[in-house]
């Protein structure tokens, strides 16, 4: 006979893993991933962020030079699969865009300026954590000795955080929707770099909040003069009429590291802080 005690009834709420998961209980789970990283930020002195974006698949220097090196070595064992002369397109298509790593990891660096040790922390890098451009962007912003943030997700394609994410400050999300507004509740400058569909979401999401007046106005910086022509035709939306003569200048699009800084640098100089 089950004694009173034993019954799943009887455990705690907040300990009753099988209760937590239940459909009925989803407002206090997105509740639980709004708290916890907010109140483990304020534990950890983060006052602002820089948020980076971007695709994953981007890799790094090294990844791509081993990437290349085996797919233009499987391209020459086999020369008339058309898988192996798939992947060195691919390998190829990505190493082309390995400056943009390179100049990730060198624009998160240099928020080295707005770090103080004791002090609060003002433009604390912060990313999904993954790998690809949002590695670079951990990666350049530990470099320099700096904190930096990660919001992980729990998606079907599990994704381990980058290695270079402070570990007191990486964080996990089941609810997008909770992850989005973590990425902009302490944001004071968002840079965008190429990417794909999570990136253009993330994007867009943003500027309505701007647009919308639903957050206030932060520096948003897209990398990559040549690529955002190609895939962001925003003059085209004007032309039409579905959105504003002024809604394009809520971007600016620059190409190096220094670019994008003096770009947020000039934002806030017309907009003083009114702390």
């Amino acid at each position: 006979m089950t004694k009173p005690s034993e019954s799943p009834s009887y455990q705690i709420a907040f300990e009753d893993l099988d209760f937590l998961g239940r459909p009925e209980v989803r407002s206090y789970r997105l509740a639980l991933e709004y708290a916890k990283p907010q109140l483990v930020q304020q534990a950890m002195n983060v006052e602002s962020t820089l948020v980076v974006f971007g695709s994953a698949r981007i890799p790094s220097p090294e990844a791509s030079e081993a990437s290349l090196a085996n797919a233009e070595a499987a391209a020459a064992a086999a020369p008339d699969d058309r898988h192996a002369a798939a992947e060195l397109t691919r390998a190829e298509r990505l190493a082309a865009l390995v400056p943009f790593y390179q100049e990730a990891r060198k624009f998160a660096g240099m928020a080295d300026r707005y770090q103080t040790p004791g002090e609060p922390y003002d433009f604390v890098v912060t990313t999904g954590g993954g790998p690809g451009i949002m590695e670079a962007a951990n990666r350049g912003a530990a470099e320099a000795g700096l904190k930096t943030m990660a919001f992980n997700i729990e998606i079907a394609h599990e994704q381990e955080p980058n290695p270079y994410v402070t570990p007191e400050l990486c964080f996990n999300f089941h609810y997008f929707a909770i992850r989005k507004m973590h990425f902009l509740l302490r944001a004071r400058a968002l840079a965008c770099f190429p990417g794909g569909y999570g990136t253009m979401d993330e994007l867009f999401e943003s500027l309505t909040l701007i647009q919308t007046g639903k957050m206030a106005a932060i520096p948003i910086v897209l990398f990559g003069r040549e690529w955002w022509a190609r895939f962001m035709q925003i003059d085209a939306l004007v032309d039409a009429g579905t959105i504003g003569i002024d809604d394009p200048d809520l971007v600016k699009i620059v190409d190096t590291a220094e670019e994008g800084w003096a770009e947020i640098e000039r934002f806030y100089a017309a907009r003083p802080d009114p702390s």
